[in-house]
């Protein structure tokens, strides 16, 4: 918990009231001396111990920071891994000499938290151009809907208040509702029969391999002789019996067999050799 303690006694001689109000969390500890040093040390064990020590003294209030973040649909505990990377990156970064730590390390820590958000958070990849317009269309409603018994902003009111196009306001639109992902087995409607997502969407048409294997097999159907592509077209096309075919052709319906088998055969091995070579 957050306690105030002033930096030194309200009495004490040369102290002002704003001197002792200046740090009232004890997440904000006196590390100057501490980045001095630092800042002379050469890298080695000495100074990565003196580092570790400043992550130390100042992680709660990188803690802090993470908890003003909660509740939106990342946990606690992974906010507050992202902003000890941006309280690691703020002391490599800081020069004692501009000033002090905390208002240095506040915003970078602050930032490395909405990157992870920006970036991380998405199921889907948004491009970064679509994500600044949502943030711009959510802080427009917002402000406009702030009076109690707001209507919601038409198209038209967001855009002349985020001075956007209508289109890019739209996007924004889009955009917000599409932060996370529905899962295919959400149900649509309520009740026993109420269907899923899934049941929505298309399913692979098997018409799309029989078109695959058609034009595989042109080529090798080509390469047959008149002879055999008449005798697989009164087969399969025509849907004549091999007798009948044999005596079509005056000849055995056993040879017919043979060369609706050899056909075949070599008609298929051609198309997947074609396959095979094409990949």
């Amino acid at each position: 918990m957050l306690v105030e303690t002033p930096t030194g006694r309200p009495d004490a001689p040369g102290t002002s009231n704003a001197t002792a109000g200046r740090r009232r969390h004890d997440d904000a500890p006196d590390t100057m001396a501490l980045f001095g040093r630092l800042a002379g040390l050469p890298d080695g064990p000495e100074r990565d111990a003196l580092r570790d020590e400043l992550v130390t003294a100042w992680l709660p209030m990188a803690h802090r920071i993470a908890g003003r973040f909660r509740d939106r649909g990342e946990s606690l505990e992974d906010l507050r891994q992202v902003a000890a990377l941006g309280l690691v990156k703020a002391i490599d970064r800081f020069d004692p000499e501009r000033g002090a730590f905390e208002s240095y390390a506040v915003p970078t820590i602050t930032g490395e938290v909405k990157r992870h958000f920006r970036d991380r958070m998405w199921a889907l990849r948004v491009p970064r151009r679509v994500q600044e317009l949502r943030n711009k269309v959510r802080v427009a409603r917002r402000e406009l809907t702030q009076s109690p018994g707001s209507p919601e902003p038409s198209l038209t009111a967001l855009a002349a208040h985020t001075g956007l196009t209508e289109d890019e306001v739209s996007a924004g639109l889009e955009a917000l509702e599409s932060f996370s992902t529905l899962s295919l087995d959400a149900e649509l409607s309520a009740g026993d029969d109420g269907y899923s997502l899934a049941d929505t969407l298309g399913a692979a048409d098997a018409s799309y391999d029989t078109v695959i294997d058609r034009e595989s097999a042109k080529t090798g159907l080509r390469r047959l002789p008149e002879r055999e592509r008449a005798i697989l077209y009164m087969r399969f096309f025509e849907d004549m019996t091999q007798s009948r075919i044999a005596d079509t052709l005056g000849i055995s319906q056993m040879h017919v067999s043979r060369l609706i088998s050899r056909s075949c055969a070599r008609v298929r091995d051609e198309a997947l050799g074609e396959r095979t070579h094409g990949r």
